[in-house]
């Protein structure tokens, strides 16, 4: 099992970017997903979070302006993000838990994409 994140780049303060995450190969479900961020320096944090019936969570630094949502039918996640700013520019990462061909349950990170916010 795969996650493969996309969507990052360059945008100026204001801007907005949508990142995608796609799940793919031998799936039987995948359950709570979410999206991390990693600055230099610091820890790797949680964004955001959505569970497999759509129930979302979200760090206070990012409500009001980031939205993450799911396509179950594709395995693919999203985190639409509004209003950047300087800080939030890291490299964001995509995790899911996953039950794949054999009823083998694991959680999965995918390769990050970077996020950079000018001012």
């Amino acid at each position: 099992v795969q996650l493969q994140a996309s969507g990052g780049g360059l945008v100026q303060a204001g801007g907005s970017l949508r990142l995608s995450c796609a799940a793919s190969g031998s799936l039987i479900s995948v359950n709570n997903m979410a999206w991390y961020r990693q600055a230099p320096g610091n820890h790797r944090e949680l964004v955001a979070r959505i569970t497999s019936v759509g129930v979302t969570t979200y760090a206070d630094s990012v409500k009001g302006r980031f939205t993450i949502s799911r396509d179950n039918a594709e395995n693919t996640m999203y985190l639409q993000m509004s209003t950047l700013e300087p800080g939030d520019t890291a490299v964001y990462y995509c995790n899911a838990d996953v039950r794949s061909s054999g009823g083998t349950r694991s959680n999965v990170w995918g390769e990050g994409t970077q996020v950079t916010v000018s001012s």
